[in-house]
């Protein structure tokens, strides 16, 4: 267990420090089409791992699921940047980072059945879920029914997305299940380029492809694919009774984040300066000690 454990927490690292360079492009109002379709079309560089692991397409079952593990997550990503586009990113991301786990947990006994997972584990289940919404809870606008909608469903896309790629993974090698969702990924976002009003977000001048945000893009992306890869190597190594518990450890981004901006804000104002209360980082205090709590029962 330790090792999916070990590889998710790398991930998360890694999401954390693409999610900075995210956090600048989606402050600037961005388009959910042209967001969407970049993040996508990056997935066709999985063709570049074929030659150095022989792999082979999947075929049947395994290759419907991956098709469906690709569609809920470009799904998931425009649902997810049209709440953005309308609502506070930190509030967005903490709903859809507190609701997953839940729907992990629900699809996962549907899927396949009544797994059994220890009481320690249930409770370390539980701290980790509460250090998460704790650490990424943010006070801003009023949530409306429109919110609650957008934000859910995202979430719901997601969660299908891990369990998807989990029956992939069951009954293929973790790197026949990468470029397979991988290559479906970049088919999907293509849809986008077949409505005018989505061509010209994808390719307006002050867009993704403009040169202050393209070269941020490109670096945030680059941590987010790298992360992406974990996490899913993560989930192929996870046992089913413990995906929702992986997806909980989502906490750790948001502590890495925090001591990321932290770390700038002091020794390096001029490139990140963001103010934080005696308040907030009490918050994130008491956020990671009941994250370290979970972490230790896991490896109990």
């Amino acid at each position: 267990m330790l090792t999916w454990l070990l590889v998710i927490i790398l991930a998360y690292f890694f999401f954390s420090m693409g999610s900075l360079g995210d956090k600048i492009i989606l402050s600037g109002s961005p388009k959910p089409a042209s967001y969407t379709f970049f993040v996508g079309i990056l997935s066709a560089f999985v063709v570049l791992i074929i030659p150095f692991t022989g792999v082979k397409f999947l075929s049947g079952a395994l290759l419907v699921f991956g098709a469906l593990a690709a569609i809920s997550y470009v799904i998931g990503l425009y649902a997810m940047f049209c709440a953005v586009e309308k609502f506070d990113v930190s509030k967005v991301m903490t709903t859809i980072g507190a609701t997953q786990p839940i729907f992990i947990f629900i699809l996962s006994w549907i899927f396949w059945g009544a797994e059994i997972m220890s009481k320690i584990n249930i409770l370390a289940f539980i701290l980790l879920l509460a250090g998460s919404v704790l650490i990424s809870f943010q006070k801003s606008q009023k949530a409306t029914g429109k919110y609650f909608q957008i934000t859910i469903f995202a979430s719901l896309m997601f969660s299908l997305n891990f369990i998807f790629q989990k029956n992939v993974f069951l009954g293929a090698s973790f790197w026949q299940g990468i470029v397979c969702t991988g290559m479906f990924t970049f088919l999907f976002s293509l849809f986008f380029l077949f409505r005018n009003k989505f061509r010209e977000e994808i390719f307006e001048k002050k867009g993704i492809l403009s040169k202050k945000n393209g070269t941020i893009f490109i670096c945030s992306q680059t941590s987010g694919s790298l992360a992406s890869m974990l996490q899913s190597f993560a989930i192929y190594l996870s046992p089913v009774a413990f995906l929702p518990v992986l997806n909980s450890l989502r906490g750790l981004q948001y502590v890495f984040l925090f001591l990321i901006v932290l770390f700038f804000s002091v020794f390096f104002p001029r490139i990140l300066k963001e103010e934080i209360s005696r308040k907030v980082i009490f918050q994130k205090i008491i956020s990671i000690t009941l994250i370290a709590i979970g972490l230790a029962l896991l490896v109990l």
